[in-house]
């Protein structure tokens, strides 16, 4: 596999073991950080990316599984910054230590592209990523805020 396509690029990772986690491939040897490491194992949510518009966990998705999916990691969210999801997480001031945000925002936004009107039982079973600070209710604000955003356009 000499490419995979990461927010609208095509990046070269030949030389790479396919057994790789994706999380590495986009920090270590693309040098996208924006994606965190947590736990390792799939429980945590920090190192959320988008694969083909789903959500999925890099830390256990490994290169051989992208295939010729698209890779949407945060930096490829939106250029400017200005999601839906992302400006209704600075509305609610949603990050206190921020580690977990980048993986909360791009569950989110994976969630609303699939549920344009979620109810809180629809977030509070698709939000299972971990928060240590425990923002889970400006979490909930800001999906109910970026959902009426999106609504609108």
């Amino acid at each position: 596999m000499p490419s995979i396509k990461v927010n609208g690029v095509a990046r070269d990772v030949s030389g790479l073991s396919g057994d790789t986690p994706l999380l590495w491939v986009l920090r270590d040897h693309l040098g996208l950080t924006g994606t965190k490491y947590g736990c390792g194992i799939s429980e945590c949510g920090a190192c959320t990316v988008h694969l083909d518009g789903e959500a999925v966990q890099s830390c256990v998705t490994t290169l051989s599984e992208v295939g010729d999916a698209e890779v949407t990691t945060i930096e490829g969210l939106s250029e400017q910054g200005d999601h839906p999801v992302q400006n209704a997480w600075r509305e609610h001031h949603v990050p206190q230590c921020g580690y977990c945000q980048a993986g909360q925002i791009m569950m989110a936004s994976a969630l609303l592209a699939r549920n344009s009107d979620p109810t809180d039982e629809d977030i509070d079973t698709e939000m299972w990523n971990i928060c240590r600070c425990g923002t889970y209710s400006r979490i909930r604000d800001a999906i109910r805020t970026a959902a009426k955003e999106m609504q609108s356009r």
